[in-house]
């Protein structure tokens, strides 16, 4: 974050007229793990399963624009769901293309990568500023 202060002539460091716009600019990117991992389990379960958890799972990153102690910790607890559920679709699929002699290897290695990437997503909340963001708030 050394790029939002500059220094005047006292030699002091001054945030940037632009200082809350990057911090929410940044705070955006540090999130877009999070993000495609919510949208990539709604296409899943949009493919998969009921249309109303496809579109629960496409809305649920809309509970990040709260600013509140408990969101980390849920997105955490459901994003490691997630994975868990990546995981249970590889082992169900690659059963059923074993089971019909059909190569499986290329779409465990992808299905491996996307329950990583969700599982890994769910370290994003242990970022300093983003834990900052959420830190509890009178009235929590």
């Amino acid at each position: 974050m050394q790029g939002m202060y500059f220094f005047c002539r006292a030699g002091q460091a001054v945030h940037s007229p632009n200082h809350a716009r990057d911090i929410l600019v940044m705070n955006g990117l540090r999130l877009l793990p999070v993000l495609v991992s919510f949208l990539l389990l709604g296409a899943h379960f949009l493919r998969t399963g009921p249309l109303a958890v496809a579109v629960a799972c496409a809305a649920l990153p809309l509970l990040l624009l709260l600013r509140r102690a408990w969101i980390p910790p849920l997105m955490q607890v459901l994003l490691t769901l997630a994975a868990l559920e990546w995981l249970r679709t590889l082992y169900v699929l690659a059963a059923m293309r074993i089971a019909w002699g059909e190569p499986w290897g290329r779409m465990a290695l992808i299905l491996g990568g996307v329950a990583l990437f969700t599982g890994l997503s769910a370290l994003v909340f242990r970022n300093r500023a983003l834990s900052a963001r959420y830190r509890a708030i009178r009235g929590d």
